[in-house]
């Protein structure tokens, strides 16, 4: 079964990079600059077109919008990517206050205008704009106050500045499951015509506007539909006066969830590889009133005291407060390992060493295609500090997660529960400080994702290794280093 599982996972994972690849076909890629600004641009094979110049959202990466870009240029428009400050591979942070339009949304936008005017020469001199989340508002504000702007497509989209008229040829796109995102999109749509409904063209020649619904999508997912493709090439098709029988569409986002699926369904044979680092499982083996004083205790304790503590000592956003809760509720937990009297595990370089083999698993086979086909995962400029003081906090909490979720005689439902308490942790202190900790709640779906994940990693390594240690080493590094590359850079003031 497992040389099954493995046969199936690799082929499962050619498979995919070759269909991802394909995308590609009939597009010229280039890395560029714009400044200091790292870009790529997306060229078709027929004569040059209008250019469309595309701005990711809170946390992403121009890696997150090639569906966009591919999908343009295979239409005929020449796309433009970047990563906008603090954000990706851009080496410059993000100043201003994030909260404040005259901070980081005036830094976005004239970062925004000094990419766009660049792009405007690789084209025949028309330009169209599109941004996803947090850029909505920032493409807004840019095309709103430049003339020459022609066109903007706003997915998941909030910004206060849209009025009746302005700005000029909008289209905005949701997913159906993002309520109200998609109630806000009627309201833009209604400024125009009072009684517009999603899926309708309103307006006439030189300022069309339109509310659209990606079905079965959600706030990233949306980045991915076809429907949101279709609906993008569309709408500059409209506004270029371009007639085709059928848009030319990126599929990419199945066959990402096909390659990480693989990469992951890999580590189980894999884990077979391992060796053994003791004769019965490891752990505290808790269950009945021990395992919940460990489980609620901390997620309890941690949030409530942590509202009282200052965090702020790294120049990312909340990621400081998340390498703060990750090893504080580490440390909560082994004491309240300690209350119980649960055996320490013993820490050896064997077992250490099984853990960065581990992380190098992941390394290679989850956190490159990553970064090349769904979000940057490749650390910046001063993002070292960041992932090793997040590593800290992630090897405490993971090592007595493990420790105490694991070992013989622990209810089966036990590792579960100790994760769901610190997840409603998490909650917890957002809604203590809800003004400090708002970007929390952006990220919470993909840490719940990252815990499904390496929880199943884990898994795996424990049943082959029957020690705590190991699983801790790679879902320590694996959180680290994911939350520290994609947590935007701050300026110092």
């Amino acid at each position: 079964m497992r040389a099954l599982v493995a046969v199936l996972a690799v082929a499962a994972i050619l498979l995919a990079v070759w269909r991802l690849e394909g995308a590609a076909a009939g597009v010229r890629v280039e890395a560029v600059t714009f400044g200091t600004v790292p870009g790529r641009v997306y060229r078709p094979e027929v004569p040059i077109g209008p250019v469309l110049v595309i701005s990711h959202g809170f946390a992403g990466s121009q890696q997150i919008m090639q569906s966009f870009a591919l999908t343009a240029a295979r239409a005929g428009y020449v796309a433009v990517t970047y990563d906008s400050a603090g954000h990706g591979r851009n080496p410059e942070p993000l100043s201003g206050s994030v909260v404040e339009v005259a901070g980081a949304t005036a830094t976005l936008v004239r970062e925004l205008a000094g990419v766009a005017e660049a792009a405007r020469a690789l084209g025949d001199g028309r330009v169209a704009v599109l941004g996803h989340s947090m850029a909505t508002d920032i493409v807004v504000r840019f095309a709103k106050a430049t003339p020459w702007v022609d066109a903007v497509v706003a997915v998941s989209m909030f910004s206060p500045e849209v009025t009746a008229d302005a700005p000029k040829n909008l289209l905005v796109v949701t997913g159906a499951w993002e309520g109200m995102l998609s109630a806000e999109a009627l309201r833009v749509v209604r400024l125009m015509a009072p009684e517009g409904v999603a899926g309708e063209t309103y307006g006439a020649p030189g300022n069309w506007r339109r509310a659209a619904v990606a079905p079965h999508v959600e706030h990233a997912s949306v980045l991915f539909s076809t429907v949101t493709m279709a609906e993008m090439v569309g709408w500059l098709d409209r506004v270029y006066a371009v007639e085709r029988v059928r848009p030319p569409v990126a599929d990419r986002g199945g066959w990402i969830m096909l390659l990480l699926a693989g990469a992951v369904a890999l580590g189980w044979p894999l884990a077979r590889l391992l060796p053994r680092l003791a004769e019965h499982p490891v752990g505290a083996g808790l269950r009945g009133r021990r395992l919940w004083l460990v489980a609620l205790g901390p997620m309890l304790a941690v949030p409530v005291v942590l509202r009282f503590v200052p965090t702020a000592f790294l120049p990312v956003l909340v990621a400081d407060y998340l390498a703060v809760h990750f090893l504080a509720y580490g440390v909560a937990t082994g004491l309240a390992l300690w209350a119980v009297r649960a055996p320490l595990p013993e820490v050896t370089g064997r077992g250490l060493l099984v853990g960065a083999a581990a992380a190098g698993f992941v390394a290679v086979a989850l956190f490159w295609p990553v970064d090349r086909y769904l979000t940057n995962f490749w650390p910046g400029p001063g993002r070292g500090v960041i992932i090793a003081a997040l590593t800290v906090g992630t090897f405490a909490y993971f090592w007595t997660l493990d420790w105490a979720g694991r070992g013989a005689g622990a209810a089966r439902w036990a590792y579960l529960l100790l994760k769901l308490c610190f997840l409603v942790s998490l909650a917890i202190a957002v809604a203590l400080d809800i003004e400090r900790l708002f970007f929390l709640l952006i990220i919470l779906p993909i840490v719940v994702v990252f815990f499904v994940i390496f929880g199943l990693l884990g898994k795996w390594i424990a049943a082959r290794t029957r020690h705590p240690l190991p699983g801790a080493v790679m879902a320590g590094f694996a959180f680290g280093w994911a939350l520290g590359v994609t947590f935007p850079m701050l300026s110092a003031g």
